[in-house]
C-alpha cells in the first residue's frame, strides 16, 4: 500500500474519531433525533441525483436505511445526550465488531476463531470495567443505548454483506434517503414540534457546521475513500485502520471537550483496544504463523 493511500485511510480514521466531538456539538444545538434526520437528509442530497442506485434490491437499501439510520444513530445520539462522553462513545461503538462476529456465527455459521473469542472476552471485560465508573456524567442508560447502537450497527453490517460487492458511497447515499422522514416524524412526536421549530429558527453557524461535517466529511468523503480502498486492497487490509478511530476519538474528546479519563476508564479502554486488535488482526497473525511453521 502506497503512502498516499495509507495517509488517506488514517485521515478517514481522524475524521471518524473527531466525528464524536462534532456529535456532542450537534446535540447541544439540536434535539438528538432532529439532528439525525438532518444528517441523513444532507448526506442524501444532492448526491442522490448524481450517483446511480447500487445494483441491490430496494429491500436491502431500505433495511440499511432503517437499521443504520433510524435505529443506530437515534440510539447513539440519545445515548450521548443522556450520559456518554464523546471519547467513551467512540470506544463503545466498536462493540459493533464483536456483535458482527456473533451475528455472523448465528446467521451464517461463521464460527469465530479462538483468538477472536479471546479478543471478545477481553474487550467486554474492558467495557465492564468502564461500566463500573458511572458517575454524574456517565450513566447506565447512556451506556446501554450506545451498546444497543453498536448492536444495530452489527445488524446493518449483515445487510451490507448481503448487498455484496457494490459501491459503498452510492449505497450509503441511497440508504440515506430512507431515514429523514421517519426520523422527522419521531422527532415531532417525541421531541415536540415547538422545540424543533424553535431550534431551526435559532439555527447557529455552529449547528450548521456540525450537520455539514457529519453529513459530508464523516459520511460522503469518508465512505468514498473507505469504499475505494476496499475495492483496491480488500477488506482484510483496510479494516485494521478502523482500530485508530477510538484512539483519535478519545484524544480529540480530551483536547476539544476537556474529557478526563481516570485509571479505571483508561485500563478499560486499553482492554477494549487490545480486544479489537486480537479480533481484527488475530486470525491473520495466526495464519501467518502457521504458514511459517510449515
Amino acid at each position: 500500500m502506497g503512502l498516499v493511500d495509507i495517509a488517506l485511510l488514517v485521515l478517514v480514521a481522524v475524521v471518524w474519531g473527531f466525528n464524536f466531538v462534532v456529535i456532542k456539538v450537534g446535540i447541544a444545538n439540536f434535539p438528538p433525533i432532529l439532528f439525525s434526520a438532518l444528517r441523513f437528509l444532507f448526506a442524501a442530497l444532492p448526491l442522490v441525483f448524481f450517483l446511480p442506485r447500487p445494483a441491490v434490491s430496494w429491500r436491502i437499501v431500505v433495511g440499511i436505511g432503517l437499521v443504520l439510520g433510524v435505529v443506530k444513530f437515534s440510539l447513539l445520539f440519545i445515548g450521548m445526550a443522556v450520559g456518554v462522553s464523546a471519547g467513551l462513545a467512540s470506544l463503545l461503538m466498536q462493540s459493533q465488531v464483536f456483535f458482527t462476529i456473533a451475528l455472523a456465527a448465528v446467521f451464517y455459521g461463521n464460527r469465530p476463531q479462538p483468538v477472536q473469542i479471546a479478543g471478545i472476552v477481553l474487550a467486554f471485560g474492558g467495557m465492564a470495567l468502564i461500566a463500573a465508573t458511572v458517575d454524574s456524567s456517565f450513566t447506565y442508560t447512556g451506556l446501554g443505548l450506545v451498546l444497543a447502537a453498536g448492536l444495530a450497527w452489527a445488524f446493518s453490517n449483515m445487510l451490507t454483506k448481503k448487498a455484496g460487492n457494490v459501491d459503498m458511497l452510492a449505497l450509503m447515499v441511497w440508504a440515506s434517503l430512507v431515514p429523514p422522514i421517519p426520523l422527522a416524524i419521531i422527532s415531532l412526536v417525541t421531541e415536540g414540534a415547538e422545540r424543533d421549530i424553535a431550534t431551526l429558527q435559532a439555527l447557529s453557524w455552529e449547528g450548521i457546521g456540525a450537520v455539514a461535517y457529519i453529513a459530508y466529511a464523516a459520511t460522503i468523503f469518508s465512505f468514498a475513500v473507505w469504499g475505494a480502498m476496499i475495492r483496491k486492497y480488500g477488506v482484510a487490509t483496510v479494516a485494521p485502520f478502523s482500530l485508530l478511530v477510538p484512539i483519535f476519538g478519545m484524544s480529540f474528546s480530551a483536547l476539544a471537550l476537556g474529557e478526563t479519563f481516570g485509571p479505571s476508564r483508561l485500563a478499560g479502554a486499553a482492554l477494549v483496544v487490545c480486544g479489537l486488535i486480537f479480533t481484527v488482526l488475530g486470525p491473520r497473525l495466526v495464519a501467518r504463523r502457521q504458514v511459517q511453521a510449515t
